[in-house]
């Protein structure tokens, strides 16, 4: 089975590439990475961690979504919810909280649910966040915990993948036939001009 290193990227977008860049890099902190575009195309990637990163397309005509509080259950289409950031210390935390406060961003309290401490908000485009500190002594990957109290057949199969639950693969894709096409950023490569280092 395949090993997963994390969330390369979640893809958001925003109408306002300069007011996402001020939120998510200045705010934030996380480093504006890679820059895509051209013409009535941008696609940026912030750093999240090592091996994480958000990205956001600038559509023009898209609007804010309207605010909606984290985990509330909606009636219709939906596919989205909210996105939790992991943080390092219990105190960073209270320093992003302060840090949205006084630039105007609400902030909820410091919610306790018991494998995690949680901070909510949401950015200038409307999307709900979180950020979240493990609790130490609560390693749910070390110890998976289930209290639901009413669980699924499925969930009750434990925590572990379950293999043979799908289709084999009967023919896997041969190596000579492993193409990999040109997409967007294949210019990075050979980037013949960044536009940072003419800065």
């Amino acid at each position: 089975m395949a090993k997963f290193t994390g969330v390369n990227h979640l893809a958001m977008v925003t109408a306002d590439m300069d007011a996402t860049i001020r939120f998510w890099r200045d705010l934030l902190g996380m480093r504006l990475v890679v820059g895509l575009g051209r013409p009535g195309y941008r696609h940026y990637f912030f750093e999240i961690s090592d091996q994480d990163m958000i990205a956001f397309f600038e559509w023009p005509d898209v609007r804010a979504i309207p605010e909606k509080d984290h985990g509330v259950p909606v009636k219709g289409p939906a596919v989205f919810d909210h996105v939790s950031f992991g943080v390092e210390s219990s105190k960073d935390l209270w320093e992003i909280k302060d840090r949205l406060e006084a630039a105007g961003f609400w902030a909820s309290e410091v919610l306790d649910h018991g494998f995690i401490h949680s901070l909510y908000s949401f950015d200038p485009n409307g999307i709900a966040i979180e950020f979240s500190w493990p609790v130490p002594e609560m390693d749910v990957r070390a110890r998976p915990v289930m209290v639901d109290t009413h669980p699924t057949q499925t969930t009750m199969q434990g925590p572990e993948p379950k293999p043979g639950q799908w289709p084999k693969v009967s023919e896997p894709t041969k190596p000579e036939d492993r193409a990999v096409y040109p997409g967007e950023g294949r210019d990075l490569k050979g980037a013949k001009k960044n536009q940072w280092e003419s800065v």
